[in-house]
């Protein structure tokens, strides 16, 4: 008995190739036919000229017809200057004329050039939705202790799932397991394993590579990570860059005009040809010229490789794990000449660890940890995370809390045991009129405050590290002449200058509440030379994000809001991967401008040529086709380049 899938398989197959085969079929068709067709025509063997036409007729109607129905379409619907339109009208002259094998080859090659745009953007497209939609159509849950094999929509949050070794992680979670090793290369292009160890994220599409791990589901099937990816990526093509734009209004304005002159190039011999009298008019061979100014007119080349080059720049970005969420982005990051930092989770890992517990008294500690764990339980701050992770350790059991409200930039303000408890940084405290010892303002290191009913009670003492590619991250901005480089962040002065300094970055600010970190950039935005992108992770940075010429976050750290704000978001957390956006963005523009370069030089000379009578019909389709197939195999390159 046979099986089902292989069944299935190839049916799927045997259908792509019969669709592909429809595809390519019009154009041998009619290409077997011109090539029969002129070597009978150069033997002499078409008996009358009825003959010929009528053979080049049969060719020309497979690439012919659809071009001349879209002609016609299009015409019904007020669109009058169009490629469709430029060919139907060149090539129905040429017959008009006794140019057939010409105006079959118009058509021909013009089909042939459709083919192949369709297939460098079909493939772009299936590059991309290869890369990013990785998701797993089953997910194995466990239900009333039982696996069960089911759709990933189906599974609820907080159900546990099975993923074995070798099989994608469907849906959103944070391992049950001690650790495991899990590839990632999906979602941030690194190739390098990730170890992810008991408590801390997976996310859908990552494989596992040691072990079968035990996941608790987070997030339902829509709203995971790779969701939100696709979703940007799907949403990017709809942004369009401003030279996209352009070329758009340009190609209304520009085919009448050619239109017109196309026209002009028939009229003003005939009308010199009635007031000269040694000048001879001849009908066919002006028609000849100006059908040939109507082919070369075409905008085929700048109106598709265009948007293959940035669509190609917004794929290869996703392959590094950069997500641009619209190609004017993509045109937008190669402008930037000033970068601004935040440092937690941006220039440092966020991954805080507790190095002190200071209370008031000795003895004072668990009672201190009690109260800033209960309050720092509901928050995603890194910091909190770490105290979450070191109470946990400590083994101290948490108070329920009955309000919990976040204050931006300062800390937490909570009801625990009918007690309002203040936990954050000793601005807080302050702000709240709360006096706190002289000796904590000289700590130079990140401290955790707390105050319980209006008294101060102790702090925890916390580190971060630099990430292991922030230098490299500066070190490379600095090499594509980006001199103007700052950070931002709460922290205090001594801790920032510290980083800056170990970073090799000149300008770097502290004690920064989040609409300080506003007015910094509405200040550096009144000089109309900068060009701004900030780096940054948390939901304090949301306006800030908004706010640049270019947001960029943290996409794995980073909050939802952060994210959500941001035109350009990196999935690998990487600040080194700053730079490499910069040379997608560059290498796209440069791509783009060498093909608007092209085009328009091109067509220019052959412009010229046809209408001195010196280039036929057969220079017109390469001005047009040639030129188009040429800027598309230059736009695709750079889906095949590492960054």
């Amino acid at each position: 008995m046979g099986c089902n899938c292989c069944n299935q398989t190839i049916d799927d197959h045997s259908k792509k190739e019969k669709a592909r085969f429809r595809i390519y079929l019009p154009a041998s068709i009619s290409l077997v036919m011109i090539i029969v067709g002129v070597l009978l025509g150069h033997f002499g063997l078409f008996d009358t000229k009825i003959v010929a036409f009528i053979w080049y007729l049969i060719a020309y109607l497979p690439v012919g017809f659809p071009v001349l129905k879209e002609a016609v379409e299009s015409t019904m619907h007020r669109d009058f200057f169009n490629e469709f339109t430029l060919m139907s009208i060149a090539t129905i002259g040429a017959f008009c004329i006794g140019e057939y094998p010409e105006g079959v080859a118009v058509m021909l090659f013009y089909s042939i050039g459709e083919l192949f745009q369709a297939r460098a953007v079909g493939k772009a497209e299936r590059n991309i939705r290869a890369l990013l939609d990785v998701r797993p159509e089953t997910a194995t849950v466990y239900r009333d202790g039982i696996p069960v094999k089911i759709h990933p929509r189906q599974v609820c949050v907080g159900e546990t799932i099975e993923v074995k070794v070798g099989e994608r992680v469907p849906l959103d979670g944070h391992m049950i397991d001690e650790q495991a090793f899990f590839n990632t290369a999906a979602l941030t292009g690194e190739s390098v394993p990730r170890t992810i160890r008991k408590g801390e994220e997976v996310w859908a599409g990552m494989i596992v590579n040691d072990r079968v791990v035990r996941i608790q589901v987070d997030k339902p099937y829509d709203q995971s990570a790779l969701s939100r990816i696709l979703t940007l990526v799907q949403e990017a093509t709809e942004r369009k860059a401003p030279v996209e734009l352009f070329i758009r209004k340009f190609a209304r304005i520009y085919t009448p005009i050619v239109t017109g002159l196309a026209v002009l190039i028939v009229l003003v011999p005939f009308v010199w040809s009635l007031f000269a009298a040694d000048f001879i008019f001849v009908w066919s061979d002006w028609f000849y010229r100006s059908l040939v100014f109507l082919v070369i007119s075409c905008p085929c080349a700048l109106v598709v490789s265009i948007p293959l080059g940035y669509f190609g720049g917004i794929g290869a970005a996703s392959r590094a794990g950069i997500l641009f969420k619209g190609s004017n982005y993509l045109d937008g990051i190669t402008k930037i000449n000033t970068v601004v930092f935040d440092k937690t989770g941006t220039l440092t890992n966020g991954t805080f660890e507790v190095q002190r517990v200071q209370g008031l008294s000795w003895g004072d500690e668990q009672q201190l940890l009690q109260w800033i764990g209960s309050a720092e339980q509901q928050s995603n701050h890194p910091i909190a995370r770490a105290i979450a992770r070191y109470v946990e350790a400590e083994g101290v059991a948490l108070l329920p809390v009955t309000r919990a409200t976040e204050i931006a930039g300062f800390g937490l303000r909570a009801t625990i045991a009918e007690r309002e408890v203040l936990v954050g940084n000793l601005l807080l405290l302050v702000r709240e009129g709360i006096t706190v010892p002289e000796q904590l303002q000289a700590i130079s290191e990140t401290i955790v405050a707390c105050a319980v009913d209006g008294e101060y009670r102790g702090y925890l003492l916390v580190s971060d590290s630099p990430k292991t590619d922030a230098l490299q991250a500066i070190e490379d901005l600095q090499s594509l002449n980006i001199a103007n480089i700052q950070i931002l962040s709460g922290d205090k002065q001594t801790i920032v200058t510290t980083l800056a300094n170990r970073l090799g970055v000149a300008q770097a600010y502290g004690n920064l509440l989040p609409e300080d970190k506003v007015k910094h950039i509405e200040q550096l935005k009144a000089d109309p030379n900068n060009r701004i992108a900030f780096v940054g992770d948390g939901i304090n940075d949301a306006p800030v994000l908004a706010l640049s010429h270019i947001g960029i976050a943290m996409g794995g750290l980073g909050s939802d809001a952060a994210i959500e704000t941001a035109d350009i978001v990196l999935q690998t957390d990487q600040p080194s991967r700053i730079a490499t956006a910069i040379r997608i963005g560059r290498m796209t523009r440069r791509i783009v401008w060498q093909n608007i370069g092209l085009a328009f030089a091109v067509k220019f000379i052959v412009l010229l040529l046809g209408a001195g009578g010196i280039a036929t019909l057969w220079e017109a389709v390469f001005a047009d086709v040639g030129v188009a197939l040429l800027a598309i195999l230059n736009a695709i390159r750079i889906q095949r380049k590492e960054f």
